[in-house]
């Protein structure tokens, strides 16, 4: 291969693998902000759903392993390092692969996700309050936020034993529709009292809006993985092109006898 398409090859591999790095590095921050944040439907999501904390440890991992990749691709490529080159080949070709693969299990896997979803959001709201603050004020959060009550629609909270065996006429003070005259508290969590059988909350459930808002950031997520995968092609054959001029390269300088 000429000199001067090595030299572009090595410098066009080392801008995607800067732009890989990149990447990574928004898959590692998603991973901690799921595994972090207090604040969204992820925080009442990762207390009870094991599936939920190893994704986000998969996503961790995933956005590490990206920027080593993406930092090995920089160095092969500038010192043309034949070992890093390959190295950083199957690296990348087991990272696609699993991609693929955690796309496709998800795919397949949504309804039983849904259904794990709902199951516990009606266990949240059917321990409230217990001794989970994060989780009680992450779901307060939500239903606050979102101006909405309970997952389906506020009867879900007829299965708490508070709301139930109490003499008073309660409902979820996050639920509270302020615009309702002279029904306004100045709690945002907890019980409040209803001066009527009627309560002063939204008459919309969470689910329709906490899907809105999956689909939301899910499409943030899928737009950074489709990203990443097309960074992870094009890595893939310029360091194949790369290690394969390289070693042209260095077998041409041998004596021939």
């Amino acid at each position: 291969m000429d000199k001067g398409c090595i030299t572009a090859t090595k410098y066009f591999m080392f801008l995607f693998n800067f732009i890989f790095f990149l990447f990574g590095t928004l898959i590692l921050g998603f991973g901690l902000w799921v595994l972090l944040d207090n604040q969204s439907f992820m925080a009442v999501l990762q207390e009870s759903s094991t599936a939920l904390k190893i994704s986000a440890y998969v996503l961790v991992g995933v956005g590490a392993l990206s920027m080593l990749m993406g930092f090995l691709g920089c160095v092969g490529a500038i010192y043309e390092i034949r070992f890093l080159l390959a190295l950083y080949f199957s690296c990348l070709l087991l990272i696609l692969i699993g991609q693929v693969a955690a796309g496709v299990l998800i795919y397949y896997k949504k309804d039983l996700l849904n259904g794990e979803m709902s199951t516990i959001v009606t266990q949240v709201l059917t321990n409230y309050p217990g001794k989970n603050g994060t989780t009680e004020k992450s779901w307060d959060f939500i239903q606050r936020t979102m101006d909405c009550c309970g997952w389906n629609n506020p009867k879900d909270w007829d299965a708490n034993p508070f709301v139930v065996n109490s003499s008073h006429l309660l409902f979820p003070c996050s639920c509270q529709n302020a615009s309702l005259a002279g029904n306004h508290s100045a709690s945002d969590r907890g019980f409040c009292e209803a001066a009527s059988s009627i309560w002063p909350v939204y008459d919309t459930g969470c689910s329709s809006k906490v899907e809105s808002w999956i689909l939301t950031n899910a499409a943030m997520v899928l737009g950074i993985c489709v990203g990443v995968a097309v960074i992870e092609l094009l890595g893939m054959i310029l360091s194949i092109c790369l290690c394969k001029s390289v070693h042209t390269e260095e077998y041409t300088k041998v004596p021939k006898y």
